[in-house]
């Protein structure tokens, strides 16, 4: 098993917050590398880098590297099986909304799941 199988697709709050999109890698030899795309969102980040850096620090413990490809905000109503993916981060730029929800569909198959570019 790869260090990269044990870093999970998806790790969102429940309620309104900031989320990022990260590529996680690790070396594969060479000029090669394996890589993973991720979601991350947790309500207790005051700003994109809280959850970047949290997720930084998770995957380097397991030898990773990681970038962080952008942000947004997420809404998630478990009780209603809905997340929307909007918005933008002031420090990383928008993140591709469209891939994020790809991701989150991993988890989330059962949830209508909406994006928009519109919003902060």
């Amino acid at each position: 098993m790869s260090a990269l199988d044990k870093v999970l697709d998806v790790e969102i709050d429940e309620g309104t917050f900031k989320y990022v999109y990260i590529r996680i890698y690790e070396d594969a030899g060479g000029d090669d590398r394996n890589e993973k795309d991720v979601v991350r969102g947790y309500t207790f980040a005051e700003y994109h880098a809280d959850v970047y850096d949290r997720t930084c620090a998770e995957v380097e413990n397991l030898g990773l590297d990681c970038e962080c490809l952008g942000g947004g905000r997420i809404i998630h109503k478990p009780e209603e099986k809905y997340i929307k993916v909007y918005g933008y981060s002031m420090g990383f730029g928008k993140a591709n909304h469209e891939r994020s929800v790809g991701i989150l569909k991993k988890k989330y198959s059962d949830y209508r799941i909406e994006w928009s570019d519109e919003g902060y």
